[in-house]
């Protein structure tokens, strides 16, 4: 596929055609995020929007997301794994007035979305507002994937905040919902929630069982950019079962190596904290239940 993305890219160079080159660069970032680079995601996602900006591209009455919108919520994305916090807001927040100005109800609903993932950060209220905005836009719009997605946001907001029955039960509908629109990108991350959620609710064991499940789907899709995030959650459920010392101080190594090679600075923040919290009460004798869940 990114060979295919290539010669897009390469065609759009040749023949200096502005909108094949933001479609290229569209291509080119979603393929790199997934494999998780995000240094060359960002790249592409720069060089969209410079061309964006430049004012010479028009968008085709065809396409579903307007690619400046699309580029602008990868950027926001971009910028949060590259520690850029503030402007990782503006980025969205730009792409949420440029939705509601163009009457891009599409482009209006992702952009929620992503705003609502970057709010998981410390602020599960906010998180739960927007995802609210996504299933009510999307259930006005019958948008069925981001519904799902929505539901799947809010319950994870609602389980942090102390309703884990109601938050998974909403979890687990929204994907299954997911699922069946025969959306496979994203998954991984979708399902990294509920395992969150399961270990909120004392469920531990099934919350592992359910990581195990995201680990297959990444390798089987190439999803690769929930790797470090699922191996610092699966440190955090090894250590609340008790399990082998070797098998948590693996898991926790391995989401520091991986952050620190995807170049995301939040995540090797986190999995350095947690894996540090870890050593710690390890050495007073307290590891186990009640272990800090890291919130991303």
């Amino acid at each position: 596929m990114s060979k295919l993305q290539g010669r897009i890219y390469a065609l759009a160079q040749r023949q200096n055609e502005l909108a094949m080159m933001i479609g290229a660069c569209t291509a080119l970032r979603i393929t790199h995020f997934r494999l998780g680079d995000f240094e060359t995601s960002g790249q592409y996602v720069k060089q969209g929007l410079d061309v964006w900006r430049s004012g010479g591209a028009q968008s085709a009455p065809e396409e579903v997301d307007v690619p400046a919108g699309a580029c602008l919520c990868y950027d926001a994305l971009l910028k949060w794994h590259s520690g850029e916090t503030a402007s990782a807001n503006a980025a969205i927040e730009e792409a949420i007035s440029q939705a509601k100005e163009l009457n891009d109800m599409h482009g209006l609903a992702v952009a929620l979305l992503i705003a609502a993932i970057l709010a998981q950060a410390g602020k599960p209220a906010e998180a739960e507002r927007l995802a609210s905005e996504v299933i009510e836009l999307s259930t006005r719009q019958n948008f069925a994937q981001w519904l799902a997605a929505g539901a799947i946001l809010r319950g994870w907001a609602r389980s942090v905040l102390g309703n884990t029955t109601e938050g998974i039960a909403s979890i687990e509908d929204g994907i299954g919902g997911y699922r069946a629109t025969g959306a496979i990108r994203g998954v991984p991350y979708y399902l990294s929630l509920k395992a969150q959620a399961l270990y909120l609710a004392n469920r531990t064991p099934q919350a592992l069982e359910v990581v195990k499940e995201a680990d297959e789907l990444v390798e089987k899709n190439e999803d690769y950019n929930m790797r470090s995030g699922l191996h610092l959650l699966r440190g955090v459920l090894l250590t609340a079962m008790g399990a082998e010392e070797a098998h948590i101080e693996a898991s926790f190594q391995e989401a520091i190596r991986i952050a620190k090679e995807q170049k995301s600075i939040p995540m090797e923040k986190r999995a350095e904290a947690t894996y540090a919290e870890y050593r710690c009460q390890k050495a007073s004798g307290s590891a186990g239940r009640g272990f800090r869940l890291p919130l991303w």
